[in-house]
């Protein structure tokens, strides 16, 4: 059993012959489409589809002028992406705790780690759960700090009412096969800022103005569209959205409530004012048990599981380039140790669930008593 599985049909195959039937493959009429349906979901008044999450998180940085010596903060439990734009900047990602309830950055570890350097706050909404974005905007505007939301996981997702990707400066989402849409590669750029927005659109294309008959480069811009390929993809996949999303809370809930039945799992939570999108099902396992045992034998009883994502302190870039070393930020660590994402996608059944479930209990049963944590 795969761990994600993307909802595809006719309609994606129809996208995309219409492209290469018209000779438009690069940034086109599609992209634009793409744009106009996140700005219709959410709310944004400005959103730029770009060649990934990544390239999106880096051109917020770079439109907001953050550069060599200056500080982001940076939540220690997400993937690498989330700092390496940040050192490819010549900034320095300085990597704060998160909560062991929700995954998400903690608003206290990050005001113990501002310095007078800080520039901005990175939160990640941890697999479709908003971050507690009150208390981090509250200390962002106190301290005149710009945020840059990596809403990468959570496109749909809600706050108390808000999208997530709409509350800080700027909001970025992926579109990578393990998302709720994806278009194979690819990401979006949302802002409510017009200043930021006209110098996203200028600096994602080259650096370019298009003046009657040809561009004006008036900046050292980056490539960093999404083609209409891509794009036709995902217009048909935004189509599909909020199916797709209350399918996957209606089948959260049932193997939430399967779980309770299972010893040593605690499953994700869903804080109350949160709309919870679950684009992946992370569990945590109890201490004694080595979760890298656990997705190997779940993997030769043919069920695909991984861990949650990483503890970017104990990886060895970080520790070799920043001083870190492992155990640095506890909560960050044991989540990177001790989580656990199940398959969940929306063309599964009850049936399929029942049988994650108990096999993931069988091979608990089967482990020995204080076999030890994760690597």
């Amino acid at each position: 059993m795969r761990l994600t599985i993307p909802w595809f049909d006719d309609d994606e195959l129809l996208a995309v012959q219409a492209v290469l039937q018209s000779g438009y493959l690069t940034q086109g009429p599609y992209a634009a489409q793409l744009e106009q349906a996140v700005c219709a979901m959410i709310g944004a008044p400005h959103a730029y589809a770009m060649s990934s999450a990544t390239t999106a998180l880096h051109l917020a940085l770079v439109v907001l002028g953050v550069g060599p010596g200056d500080e982001v903060i940076v939540p220690d439990f997400t993937f690498p992406a989330t700092a390496n734009v940040v050192v490819q900047q010549g900034a320095i990602p300085v990597l704060a705790d998160v909560r062991p309830e929700t995954y998400a950055l903690d608003v206290h570890d990050v005001a113990r780690r501002l310095t007078a350097r800080t520039r901005a706050i990175m939160p990640v909404h941890p697999f479709g759960l908003s971050a507690d974005m009150d208390p981090l905007l509250a200390l962002a505007r106190e301290r005149g700090l710009a945020v840059i939301e990596d809403a990468a996981c959570a496109l749909g997702a809600r706050y108390h009412g808000r999208y997530c990707g709409t509350m800080g400066e700027i909001g970025c989402f992926s579109f990578h096969p393990r998302k709720s849409v994806t278009t194979g590669e690819g990401g979006m750029m949302i802002t409510a800022d017009a200043e930021l927005a006209e110098r996203i659109a200028v600096l994602r294309t080259h650096g370019g103005v298009r003046g009657d008959y040809y561009l004006s480069f008036e900046d050292a811009g980056f490539n960093y569209r999404m083609s209409d390929l891509q794009a036709a993809v995902g217009v048909a996949q935004m189509g599909k959205l909020p199916m797709i999303i209350e399918r996957k809370r209606v089948l959260a809930k049932h193997l939430t409530a399967l779980l309770h039945n299972v010893s040593g799992v605690t499953p994700p939570c869903e804080p109350e004012g949160c709309v919870h999108t679950y684009q992946s099902y992370v569990v945590v396992l109890d201490e004694a048990i080595n979760r890298d045992a656990v997705i190997g034998r779940m993997r030769e009883r043919g069920i695909e599981t991984t861990l949650g994502t990483y503890g970017l302190h104990a990886q060895p870039f970080f520790q070799r380039t920043y001083g870190y070393t492992s155990g640095d930020l506890p909560v960050s660590h044991r989540l990177f140790r001790q989580t656990l994402t199940l398959p969940l996608y929306a063309q599964m059944t009850e049936d399929d669930l029942s049988l994650v479930v108990d096999t993931l209990a069988d091979v608990l049963d089967a482990m020995p008593v204080g076999g030890g944590v994760s690597s």
